[in-house]
């Protein structure tokens, strides 16, 4: 990958980490060059984006802004992104291989001649190294805890007074000056927290670099899959207290409040582009096993109607609600107001779509974002507010979700 980032401005890496996921279409994906890209600063986000979706030959890949909320619904977002990134970002590929079932197709666009050293990779031999040029890092939080307490409250009086009944708050913890080997980066992070949807993508200046264990939306066919989580609990070494642990969350009140009012959301959301009665939850409340959690997922399916492609689908259903809250649009205001930065790509989406309109995307949480011109970073890192939350340790578990990331930034050592 270090030769691959060197000489293109647009790749993207995905890597499931073996787990397997009955709606998987592969292991791992590589995917670089340009046949043609798309960068949307502003409005006007979804005809670009359907217009390269059809031209394409290979799948596109690409990276959904939180904030294109705003070219969906009347709200806005006024706050700073200290990466300076756009809306939207997408590119066809020169040249792609995958990895399925242990064997490594390679397929390039008609554009360019193969490249014979393709022939010969696979991705199942790929090897992740930890980099020992680490160093200390300085990110900070612009919200203290006594600043998050007094959002905190304020929030908890929406709920009170039924405004919402569940937000997603969160915080932003950034670095300033600071030059990320966003390769080392990517693999110190795939080796201490390996998650379904592993990614790194550059694009010109803006790298991603995400180990995400949720699944956004995936379209195949007619058939629109969403896996919303909302849910977590520590692993532990030992096997009891991990079993335990595991329990605990299955029948936590409070997780599983979090939980069906985000799926009963999302059920929501597709119904605006379902066939009549096709929405249905295949899984509530699901317990999965991850390196460094265990985590509560939920499966709602439904059959797209006629005449819908994934462009409808997309703004039927995004922002995802495990990233906003319920009701959706009012919980959208209310971060507005309360939050401090702008989410950017962190609780948007990295997807692919291919040529006939089958998607799959991941959400963007557990992610480092880069701007290697500005030299700038962010991670961003929330929880749930319900009635029941308490503010101290809501405040708490933001922090150790982005100390987690914090740990496995690799920086060029000078």
């Amino acid at each position: 990958m270090v030769f691959i980032n060197n000489q293109y401005n647009q790749f993207v890496y995905l890597d499931s980490n073996n787990y397997s996921d009955k709606y998987g279409e592969f292991d791992k994906l590589l995917a670089f060059g340009k046949a043609q890209d798309l960068k949307v600063e502003h409005h006007h986000v979804f005809e670009p984006l359907k217009a390269i979706q059809l031209s394409s030959e290979l799948p596109i890949f690409t990276l959904l802004s939180y904030d294109l909320k705003n070219e969906i619904e009347q709200l806005s977002s006024l706050n700073y992104d200290v990466c300076a990134c756009p809306e939207l970002v997408a590119f066809e590929p020169l040249h792609m291989l995958v990895l399925k079932d242990g064997k490594t197709t390679y397929t390039h666009h008609s554009a360019v001649e193969p490249l014979e050293y393709c022939k010969h990779i696979s991705l199942e031999n790929l090897i992740y190294e930890i980099s020992t040029h680490t160093q200390k890092h300085h990110f900070y939080s612009g919200t203290s805890l006594t600043e998050y307490l007094i959002h905190f409250e304020s929030i908890k009086n929406h709920i009170q007074r039924g405004d919402i009944y569940e937000i997603n708050y969160c915080l932003q913890y950034k670095a300033l000056n600071i030059k990320v080997d966003p390769v080392s980066t990517f693999c110190n992070l795939q080796l201490d927290s390996p998650a379904p949807f592993g990614a790194i993508m550059k694009f010109d200046d803006i790298y991603l670099i995400s180990s995400s264990p949720e699944r956004y939306l995936k379209k195949k066919g007619n058939k629109l899959i969403s896996q919303p989580i909302k849910g977590t609990s520590k692993r532990f070494l030992n096997e009891e207290e991990d079993k335990n642990s595991a329990l605990e969350l299955r029948d936590d009140a409070k997780e599983q409040n979090e939980n069906v009012m985000i799926v009963d959301l999302v059920r929501n959301d597709l119904s605006k582009v379902a066939t009549k009665a096709s929405v249905h939850v295949e899984e509530l409340f699901g317990i999965y096993s991850f390196a460094k959690v265990h985590q509560m997922i939920s499966t709602v399916n439904a059959e797209l109607k006629h005449g819908f492609d994934i462009i409808d689908v997309i703004k039927s259903s995004f922002p995802m609600g495990s990233m906003t809250g319920a009701p959706k649009i009012s919980a959208m205001k209310i971060i507005d107001e309360h939050e401090d930065f702008k989410r950017s790509f962190y609780s948007g989406s990295i997807a692919y779509i291919t040529p006939h309109g089958d998607f799959d995307s991941s959400v963007i949480i557990r992610s480092l974002i880069y701007n290697s011109t500005l030299n700038t970073a962010s991670i961003g890192a929330g929880s749930a507010i319900t009635a029941m939350a308490e503010g101290e340790k809501e405040y708490k578990e933001c922090g150790l979700k982005a100390e987690a990331i914090i740990n496995s930034i690799v920086t060029y050592v000078s």
